[in-house]
């Protein structure tokens, strides 16, 4: 028996795989009775790329309109390729085109490129929520950790030049504006050897060493240290400062309950340990901004809490300089009376809006007595940031208040004694 096999021929077999793999027949219909399926596009040869989309052409007088939109970056990316060829061919447009971003540029208010100052609050607030600390920073330090971490910030990436940049100190003394001249060095210097006050108090080494000042004043321990250096400083100074705030940190979260018997002195007064670290932070910010401002950099105030505790620390201190400037020479406003410890007293409301507000009644007649609305004889009104500004010296006095009402003499007499909470 002969084994006859019958072979397809190439065409034979082409058709049989183009009716298998489609599952039409010769005339376009399945064989199941099903509908026809639509063939597949052809696919473009090898080598060849697709054809790019046709560019958009439009008139001169419509791509002259879309100048503006382009300015603003509002265009559609086809209208933008357009008008920027368009530019490359008409000179009129092109000019028009540079002037409208030039606009644009002016609209634009300069934006820091450092961090929102209380996105680390955040981070860190989201961060201890999932696993708190072992052991917490306290409250009363939680200003002074966010300013020096947000100088710390600013400082990094100053080169040779922005360390030398000449800055100039501003404080009132004698109810006068005084100035002293450094650099970002010295204030730097000048904050390490100031926050050594806080560290001598906890047990911790003082940057000035062997150096001794006449008295333990800021300013004293701040030219004892300017003086002793061969040369101006550098920004060698950073590390030690950088340090020192770490331990401060990490020291104050370890006193525990002691904390509220610490005192701190400043050499002709002395401040609760809770205050001092509020005062440091305070004087960090206020010199951040005096370096920023060195650089041509700019720089935000502090978080609203934290400004907030910062103003009220100056409230609290504004009668006991009220009494101390009343000894020392300046007459008391008109109609002092002698004020019991404790009773309400003649007061001036201070107002303090925006950010970090609130109202305090500042007794005028006794740092004993107590503010009192029904003994209300002024009133004042501050945005936070410039009330602080006042009390660092960095403000004339009589043109602080936004805002005022009442006895003249009183709240002139304010305004002095909160710029004269202000050193070097």
């Amino acid at each position: 028996m002969s084994d006859d096999r019958c072979e397809p021929s190439d065409g034979d077999t082409a058709a049989a795989g183009t009716h298998t793999a489609a599952g039409n027949g010769a005339d376009g219909t399945r064989e199941d009775g099903g509908p026809s399926l639509p063939a597949p596009a052809p696919e473009p040869a090898a080598g060849v790329a697709p054809r790019p989309a046709e560019p958009l052409v439009l008139e001169h007088r419509v791509l002259k309109s879309l100048l503006g939109a382009w300015a603003l970056a509002a265009c559609a990316p086809e209208e933008t390729a357009a008008v920027e060829e368009h530019l490359g061919d008409c000179g009129a447009c092109a000019d028009e085109a540079l002037r409208l971003r030039d606009a644009v540029g002016l609209l634009q208010r300069p934006e820091s490129l450092d961090l929102d100052p209380g996105l680390r609050t955040r981070v860190l607030e989201s961060c201890l929520e999932r696993r708190p600390p072992r052991i917490p920073v306290p409250d009363w330090a939680a200003a002074y950790d966010a300013e020096t971490a947000r100088l710390d910030a600013l400082l990094q990436d100053f080169g040779d030049t922005e360390w030398h940049a000449p800055v100039r100190l501003r404080w009132y003394e004698d109810d006068e504006a005084t100035t002293r001249r450094t650099t970002v060095a010295g204030v730097i210097a000048h904050l390490l050897t100031v926050d050594g006050l806080v560290a001598v108090a906890l047990g911790l080494d003082d940057p000035l060493g062997g150096l001794s000042a006449e008295r333990p004043t800021p300013s004293a321990r701040t030219e004892a240290y300017w003086s002793a250096a061969h040369s101006p400083p550098t920004r060698s100074v950073r590390a030690p400062w950088r340090a020192q705030t770490h331990d401060l940190v990490r020291t104050v979260s370890f006193t525990g309950s002691r904390a509220g018997r610490m005192a701190v002195p400043y050499g002709d007064f002395e401040l609760p340990l809770h205050d001092a670290m509020l005062d440091r932070a305070f004087e960090c910010w206020v010199h951040a901004e005096d370096i920023a401002e060195a650089v041509d950099y700019p720089y935000d105030p502090p978080t609203g809490r934290h400004l907030h505790r910062m103003v009220d620390l100056a409230a609290r201190m504004l009668p006991s300089v009220l009494e101390a400037r009343r000894r020392s020479g300046p007459d008391a406003p008109g109609g002092r009376r002698l004020v019991a410890a404790g009773a309400p007293g003649r007061s001036l409301r201070l107002e303090i809006e925006g950010s970090g507000g609130g109202e305090w009644l500042i007794p005028l007649d006794s740092p004993a007595a107590r503010g009192s609305a029904e003994h209300e004889v002024a009133h004042i009104a501050l945005d936070g940031s410039e009330f602080c500004r006042l009390a660092a010296g960095h403000v004339p006095p009589r043109e602080a208040a936004a805002g005022q009402v009442g006895d003249k003499e009183a709240i002139s007499e304010v305004l002095l004694a909160a710029a004269s909470l202000s050193r070097m």
